[in-house]
């Protein structure tokens, strides 16, 4: 550990060299010294996931940003998580180990267009599925997550709907809350998009002793077999709780290292993705975070993520509504 370099003093190529055992030490060190809290998404890598003092899904990981006491949050996530963070925590400083982690989801729903296209349908309740940008989330009326999608649309009554921006998670929230008039976003996530209706039946066969459990981003080709359809956590619960012994998980392939904390003993088995030649189940962005990142993230308190205050004040209206509507 000698070689361990004090706060500041070591450049990024410098880090690189650092076993994962050290670079677990130094950010544990950095954590105390900044004062700072981990944050992490269920598809951040394993290694990341044992350091967090949080793992969840978005809404857990939003509720745990709200009530955070640190001075420092770092989101081991995506962008648009950490804008959530910043937004609900304007002084604080919100670190993410790398800016580039976008989401599909969020790219595929640019404000200005979405902005464009709500003027189609005045007098509509605006629901935006957390994965969207802060620019979005300000020009909706509340957010939602897919752990509480159905209980916030099922609570708005008769109210005219728009749902954004994923259009498979429209469609299950819209069965589930028997609304087939809500207008939905054509928007889709491309981890949840890749999986194939036929290399999940060949897996089914493959192993019949597997319950299929999906996340709602899943399209009905995959949610039609599942015997069990929940967000990241929900998935998790199920699967702990469940009396099956064998899992076929559609969703991003991160939750597997929870999952199997959780149910120890029980069989995992990742959903395949259309392209077997392909890691299409894992999702490119989530993996953009390291451990070396996030060692220079802590220590460097860069890149640091920053919401306009006009944009912030209109998107924590509908953040604090969800926050509301979730307890």
């Amino acid at each position: 550990m000698d070689k361990l370099p004090v706060l500041g003093n070591a450049s990024p190529a410098e880090v690189l060299e650092l076993s994962p055992d050290e670079l677990e030490v130094g950010i544990k060190r950095l954590k105390a010294e900044r004062n700072a809290v981990i944050l992490a998404h269920y598809y951040q890598e394993s290694e990341i996931q044992d350091l967090a003092d949080f793992v969840g899904d978005s809404l857990q990981l939003s509720q745990a940003a709200a009530k955070t006491k640190a001075d420092v949050i770092v989101f081991c996530g995506v962008h648009f998580m950490a804008e959530t963070a910043k937004i609900l925590n304007p002084n604080k400083v919100v670190v993410i180990p790398d800016l580039a982690a976008g989401c599909s989801l969020a790219d595929g729903c640019p404000a200005p267009v979405f902005k464009k296209w709500l003027e189609q349908y005045p007098g509509h309740t605006v629901v935006s599925y957390i994965n969207c940008s802060a620019e979005v989330k300000a020009l909706s009326d509340v957010i939602c997550t897919s752990s509480n999608a159905v209980k916030i649309v099922k609570a708005l009554g008769d109210q005219k709907i728009v749902f954004a921006p994923d259009r498979y998670l429209g469609a299950f929230v819209a069965k589930q809350a028997n609304r087939p008039d809500m207008i939905k976003w054509e928007g889709t996530c491309i981890v949840h998009e890749t999986f194939s209706e036929k290399r999940l039946l060949e897996a089914m066969a493959k192993h019949p002793e597997a319950e299929v459990i999906a996340h709602p981003e899943c399209h009905e080709g995959i949610l039609r077999h599942a015997a069990h359809i929940a967000s990241t956590s929900g998935l998790i619960d199920y699967a702990k709780q469940s009396p099956k012994l064998a899992f076929i998980v559609a969703t991003e392939a991160g939750i597997l290292h929870k999952m199997q904390q959780a149910a120890p003993g029980k069989t995992l088995i990742p959903a395949p993705p259309e392209d077997e030649t392909c890691s299409c189940n894992v999702c490119p962005h989530m993996r953009r975070n390291t451990l070396e990142k996030l060692y220079l993230c802590m220590r460097d308190l860069s890149p640091q993520i920053d919401v306009p205050e006009a944009v912030r004040v209109r998107a924590l209206k509908p953040i604090e509504r969800m926050l509301a509507m979730s307890v």
